[in-house]
């Protein structure tokens, strides 16, 4: 009686279960597969948003044991074998029964589980070794298929025209941040923006995004990025202060982001209130630096490169050009990385930043971001969505990266 939204192509789900495989192979050798326990893990294998435990054998068909909603996982995904179950003591059963058994070791998605049900799992599957299996996740759905990369560059297109075409005939000097915020959400739900944006990172939670008018993009944040923003209230510190006013003369910084179909991107607009005459050149230099160093990233966004070199070398042109006071963030507020992976969530793998080694491949997307915070001023700068290519990096995101004057 039923038909799903969409189902996920088989071809699509045999090459990201032959794509998590091979990584699987690299980070935990010793392990016979790997078992997925987050909801966002279990669709990107699935093609359903799972309640459960997925199980994936190095060889063997995987199985997808369901607590709720199998009636829906069986229109949406066309994975072989699901089954029900209700507790962990009946995993190892059951996966003998449907003939993928569960191996002596087996790389968990520790992320997925908290400290309480990683125990409870461990105390009713007894005689098997967990060993770590999130890398292996997390390299696989760094690089993206044709198939999800058509999403993001539809996502990356509609969040330009919200942010370059519509906004800026919206907005207006003496508006809230809150009121802005309320603006960009109607740009962005009239071009089908989902509403609900998601996270790796545990506990961190987004809404919409950073709104920042003048002073509040140096305000203390609890969020791990470089824009400092009031918030709502302290118990929902995103979107935009209801007592914050933009001001002629002050930036207005919407580091905010854009999800269709699950996929999303990332970007960040300056509005400035007032003529372009009126930038300071302070002001002005700093923006133009961010976007120098965002084209010199986004040009080595090759297979191959290294992120942290990356890394490196945007540290290099901050201290170089002397910029390096309010780069990435004033104070409690700086950062250490420049971007990070993006696509089923907003802060994919890998990052920008020293420690991550590893090269790029071609078809990851990245976040570029980097942001200059001046003292009684706010923030500027720029955040755009690239994919990585042969030629350098490609942006999802528009080609325009000024700010935008409103009077």
């Amino acid at each position: 009686m039923f038909e799903a939204l969409e189902r996920l192509p088989v071809s699509e789900m045999a090459m990201r279960h032959a794509a998590c495989r091979q990584r699987l192979a690299e980070v935990a050798p010793e392990a016979g597969g790997l078992a997925v326990f987050s909801r966002m893990g279990i669709y990107y294998l699935t093609g359903t948003w799972g309640n459960g435990v997925l199980w994936l054998p190095q060889s063997g068909e995987p199985v997808f044991l369901c607590r709720k909603g199998l009636e829906r996982a069986r229109l949406e995904s066309p994975l072989g074998t699901m089954l029900p179950y209700k507790s962990y003591s009946e995993l190892p059963g059951l996966l003998a029964e449907a003939g993928s058994p569960l191996s002596p070791v087996v790389a968990a998605e520790m992320s997925g589980l908290t400290w309480a049900l990683s125990d409870l799992l461990r105390a009713r599957v007894k005689d098997v070794r967990f060993v770590p299996g999130d890398a292996a996740l997390a390299r696989a759905m760094a690089v993206k298929s044709d198939w999800e990369l058509g999403k993001m560059r539809l996502c990356g297109a509609r969040h330009d025209k919200a942010l370059q075409e519509l906004l800026p005939t919206m907005l207006h000097p003496g508006m809230t941040e809150r009121e802005a915020a309320h603006k960009a959400w109607e740009a962005f739900f009239s071009l089908g923006h989902m509403g609900h944006m998601r996270m790796n990172a545990h506990g961190e939670e987004i809404f919409l995004g950073h709104v920042a008018a003048g002073d509040s993009g140096n305000y203390p944040s609890v969020f791990n990025g470089p824009v400092g923003l009031r918030g709502e209230h302290p118990a929902l510190a995103l979107m935009g202060c209801a007592g914050q006013v933009w001001r002629r003369g002050e930036p207005l910084t919407m580091d905010i982001g854009f999800v269709l179909e699950g996929y999303h991107t990332d970007k960040t607009q300056v509005y400035w209130a007032g003529p372009a005459s009126g930038i300071p050149e302070e002001v002005r230099k700093a923006h133009d630096f961010c976007i120098e160093v965002q084209a010199r990233l986004a040009e080595s966004l090759r297979p191959g490169a290294v992120p942290s070199e990356l890394y490196a070398m945007a540290m290099d042109m901050s201290r170089t050009a002397g910029m390096q006071e309010g780069f990435m963030g004033l104070g409690g507020n700086k950062v250490n990385f420049l971007g990070h992976g993006i696509g089923l969530a907003i802060d994919g793998w890998p990052v920008i930043a020293k420690g991550f080694d590893e090269p790029l491949c071609e078809g990851m997307t990245l976040a570029l971001e980097p942001k200059h915070g001046i003292p009684g001023v706010g923030m500027v700068g720029v955040e755009n969505t690239f994919e990585v290519t042969a030629s350098g990096g490609v942006c999802l995101t528009g080609t325009r990266y000024d700010m935008l004057c409103v009077e």
